[in-house]
């Protein structure tokens, strides 16, 4: 099996979040995939900006980002 780093994107209400997760590349038909504990993560990012806990999706995310909705 071969990793590759990516980066997800994960959006809550007015914020966002750069998270990086490993593809796993097998032989398997429904590769590439990602590992259990890089679900966690995710979801662990999605909670805090949910809750607007911004330092502790800051320290699971490559970056965390405010949205700012333009007029149209």
């Amino acid at each position: 099996m071969n990793r590759k780093t990516s980066r997800r994107l994960v959006r809550e209400g007015d914020f966002a979040a750069d998270v990086d997760v490993d593809l796993i590349e097998g032989e398997y038909a429904w590769a590439p995939y990602i590992s259990l504990d890089d679900v966690y993560k995710l979801d662990e990012v999605r909670e805090a900006l949910r809750v607007v806990d911004i330092e502790r999706a800051a320290g699971l995310a490559h970056r965390v980002y405010r949205l700012i909705p333009m007029s149209g």
